[in-house]
């Protein structure tokens, strides 16, 4: 049986169910009466009843995905292994209980965020007009950070986040744009079928479509020389001393001139490997560092295998290894649509010692089009995680990432 739960305020869903009075999180049935464990699916879920507003909850068996309205449609987390399995997604507690807003940035968490690009350069959304490119003038847009989105349909496997806005770049150009997101829970035989694999007896599955639409609002086409705009999604997840990202690439002669991995300076070795067609990143929240991948050389899947927990975590997203994609580095840009596709992320300490997470990230982003007034540019992701038993996952993982995990162990 299908099930969709929705915490918080009462909102009209006119394809689903009539206006319904508010209902209290204490009013909500729970699948168990002892206290959650925090890193588990149920803690996730009764604090963000507790410090949020709008929760959605998608629910196959022990599939389960939970999203928040309050932060733009996000998937804040999910699971395979039912109320009191797993929790996926990183969560910055502290920063949810406190009910403070920074006006600058605000890392609440959440395994899939809908961002937008680029970051930097003469098209940034990130930079006003004119301001210099450092931390001090860096201003993540409330639209895709701490501006609630609307909750126009759900049922009981999906749920559909729209927004209207205006944004400007750093060159002045002004977008009108509307947003809007849908986010599925599949089956497990959708997924398989989706991943062209036969999905292992006794391996716990979770995995969910976001389909991503960007429209022209405005009277005026968008335009190369005036900046585009990318559909940029990044995953915030929770490290274990034993994690590993796996990029996997198609292997050519140039390819060094296709990856970036010194973001935040020089990667160590014994941190960063490159096998014959896989880059290989330890992502265990300790090492501050980050890598990209052009279209030219990615194969549209990236992946994670936490060795203590035996976890293996997938997104696939399309790559049009001709298209344009932005540059976000934090500089005025020669060539600004020769960027990135997939990106991973470990967090680290800061000089000073201090530390957001820790976290890792997964991260892909769109191609950018110009788009005439009325025109829409979709960009979809399956993420899709894998618990179990190691010799089942080692074949999953070769069959999804062309790797063995021996290697990268």
């Amino acid at each position: 049986m299908f099930h969709l739960r929705f915490f918080g305020l009462g909102l009209c869903l006119s394809a689903l169910v009539a206006c319904q009075p508010s209902r209290s999180p204490s009013s909500m049935t729970q699948d168990t009466t002892a206290t959650p464990t925090r890193g588990t699916y149920a803690y996730d879920v009764d604090f963000l009843k507790q410090h949020t507003h709008q929760v959605l909850e998608l629910i196959r068996g022990d599939a389960r995905v939970l999203l928040s309205a309050d932060y733009q449609g996000r998937v804040m987390t999910s699971t395979a292994t039912g109320t009191n399995g797993t929790s996926y997604g990183w969560l910055n507690y502290d920063l949810m209980a406190s009910g403070a807003r920074s006006a600058q940035f605000n890392p609440v968490g959440g395994e899939e965020r809908f961002w937008l690009g680029p970051e930097g350069g003469q098209y940034s959304v990130y930079f006003a007009e004119g301001a210099p490119y450092d931390m001090a003038h860096w201003q993540v847009p409330g639209l895709i950070e701490t501006v609630a989105y609307e909750v126009v349909e759900a049922d009981d496997r999906h749920a559909v986040f729209t927004k209207t806005a205006q944004l400007t770049n750093h060159s002045g150009t002004r977008f009108d744009l509307a947003i809007r997101r849908a986010v599925t829970l599949l089956s497990r035989q959708e997924l398989g079928q989706r991943l062209g694999v036969a999905l292992p007896d006794g391996v716990a599955t979770v995995g969910y479509e976001t389909d991503n639409r960007l429209t022209n609002a405005g009277p005026t086409a968008w335009t190369e020389e005036e900046g585009l705009l990318s559909i940029w999604l990044l995953g915030m997840l929770t490290p274990s001393p034993q994690t590993k990202v796996i990029v996997p690439f198609r292997p050519r002669p140039d390819a060094a001139a296709h990856i970036t991995d010194t973001y935040f300076g020089t990667i160590p070795d014994d941190r960063l490997q490159r096998l014959d067609s896989v880059l290989v990143l330890t992502c265990d929240g300790r090492f501050r560092s980050k890598i990209g991948m052009t279209p030219v050389l990615s194969k549209g899947v990236a992946g994670s295998y936490d060795f203590a927990r035996n976890l293996l975590t997938c997104i696939f997203f399309p790559v049009e290894e001709n298209g344009l994609y932005v540059k976000s580095t934090w500089e005025h840009h020669d060539h600004p649509y020769r960027g990135d596709v997939v990106n991973a992320y470990n967090d680290g300490p800061l000089a000073d010692g201090s530390q957001l997470g820790p976290f890792y990230e997964l991260e892909s982003s769109s191609a950018v089009r110009p788009l005439l007034p009325g025109e829409t540019q979709t960009y979809r992701q399956v993420t899709c995680h894998f618990q179990g038993e190691y010799a089942a996952l080692r074949q999953l993982a070769q069959q999804l990432l062309g790797v063995d995990l021996e290697q990268v162990k």
